[in-house]
């Protein structure tokens, strides 16, 4: 469903919104009636009984209705608007769109369909969708393992071919490095087998793209040089490029792995990123196990878990600060020759979301001490005003990204965080029924992308999360 059917259908540009430059401003009259805000049945691009079956019975337990109407909006919508199935060479082929960018991001396709993987058992459509995906991601890496996001057609040269010095290849949207990329489909490909048990995703196709991802990991440890890898866009905006002609901030070569590029898309300060190297080992040990267990190829495993722990060693040596004001805790970035840079992003892998990924324990000191530190105004980029939460420089000041406040609701066990992290969610959708990329820390009306659909289920996944596991605070008015 091309953006501007999409929008048709479910009215959510109103005669009070208006695009200027990044930023939608929006005056959208509030919903009393809680019309739904889902495509028509027939304008879906694809739909799950399981899912289906999930709306209804967590919605009979949602006892505020504007959040069961937020709910019922947004848990189904990467299904509803964003799927695309079909069969390549008689293999699933799925391809994921973010939303309003028509192309597939690994780290964001991942994301979104990953709060339907614990259903792929009940459904067999669904399974075989997402089994698509990780065929489609497969190819992706193999076609460009340093691509952060894919055209639908591999014969087309993106937008980005005309501004992007750098090996730009027909079917990659965009080239920027991003280790969380590669660590996404192997996340995806575990997940979708630990959870159905079906091995056959791990073909000849798949194990190609798995030792390639190593390759990449190891080539970006950079202790041969800057690699293969090198990017600069002719752009004003210096968040899209990066220096020293396209090599990005020196480094000493430490063990880590350099991301030149964000989980935001935008280029790093200091580029050895923590939380994607946290994200790289919890990848690498996945990859252990399915070489282990499943493919039988106990060399590549060891490579893998060699490489694992010379990442974990570092980032013991490396990414701990002293802070003056919370002790012992993780920094956002390192450059390996001591220079740390303190702060967190919305975007995940982000320092709240380590235990989300499986990256640490949530009570780890370590990780509470950090905690502490990202939700707080010493975070360069924690926003205060009548709303409060974590954002980032894509987007720019005073601009709080839902997904941090899911994020903390998703990594909490008190059930009392859970339910403020969901109140100040419902305050800030401004009447459309769904989540946004960013909004005004003082006005929610004032939002960033209308159509975010990764925000979209991840909010309906922190709700499913709280039926299954603190009902009590969906039994009253939120």
């Amino acid at each position: 469903m091309r953006r501007r059917d999409f929008i048709k259908t479910t009215g959510l540009l109103s005669t009070g919104m208006v695009i200027t430059g990044s930023q939608a401003v929006a005056s959208t009259l509030f919903n009393k009636e809680f019309t739904s805000q889902r495509p028509a049945v027939s304008d879906r691009n694809f739909t799950s009984e399981a899912v289906e079956k999930v709306i209804k019975k967590v919605a009979k337990k949602i006892v505020d209705p504007e959040l069961r109407w937020m709910f019922e909006n947004c848990y189904p919508n990467t299904l509803d608007t964003t799927i695309e199935f079909t069969k390549k060479n008689g293999r699933p082929d799925t391809f994921v769109i973010t939303g309003d960018i028509p192309a597939m991001w690994l780290r964001d396709s991942t994301a979104q369909v990953w709060p339907y993987l614990p259903l792929a058992n009940d459904d067999k459509n669904l399974k075989t969708m997402i089994k698509g995906l990780v065929n489609r991601q497969a190819d992706c890496i193999q076609l460009d393992p340093y691509a952060n996001s894919f055209e639908k057609d591999e014969t087309v040269m993106s937008k980005w071919s005309k501004t992007d010095h750098t090996d730009m290849k027909p079917g990659t949207h965009e080239r920027k490095w991003e280790i969380d990329s590669l660590c996404y489909a192997v996340r995806l490909a575990n997940g979708y087998w630990k959870t159905t048990g079906d091995a056959s995703i791990f073909d000849e196709n798949w194990q190609k793209s798995a030792k390639l991802i190593l390759k990449t990991f190891k080539e970006q440890q950079r202790k041969d040089g800057v690699g293969p890898y090198t990017f600069f866009r002719t752009t004003s905006k210096h968040e899209d490029t990066l220096a020293n002609w396209g090599a990005g901030a020196s480094i000493k070569p430490c063990g880590l792995i350099v991301s030149s590029f964000r989980p935001s898309d935008d280029s790093t300060v200091f580029p050895f990123l923590i939380p994607s190297n946290y994200f790289a080992v919890a990848s690498l040990n996945q990859l252990v196990d399915i070489y282990t267990n499943v493919i039988g190829d106990t060399s590549f495993a060891k490579e893998c878990a060699d490489l694992a722990e010379e990442v974990k060693a570092a980032l013991a040596k490396y990414a701990v600060k002293d802070h003056l004001d919370y002790g012992k805790m993780i920094p956002f970035e390192v450059d390996g020759y001591g220079n740390q840079y303190c702060m967190d992003d919305a975007n995940v892998p982000s320092l709240l979301a380590l235990p989300y990924l499986d990256c640490i324990d949530a009570d780890d000191p370590l990780y509470v001490a950090t905690r502490k530190f990202v939700w707080s105004e010493d975070n360069p980029y924690f926003f205060k005003g009548k709303f409060e939460g974590i954002g980032g420089p894509h987007v720019g000041l005073d601009y709080v990204w839902p997904m941090s406040i899911i994020q903390k609701g998703l990594t909490s066990n008190d059930a009392e965080e859970i339910k403020w992290c969901l109140s100040k969610l419902k305050e800030t959708h401004a009447g459309t029924g769904f989540m946004h990329e960013s909004f005004h820390k003082d006005n929610p009306e004032k939002f960033t992308r209308s159509w975010f659909a990764w925000a979209n289920t991840l909010f309906g996944e922190l709700v499913f999360k709280t039926y299954q596991e603190y009902p009590e605070v969906l039994k009253s008015k939120i």
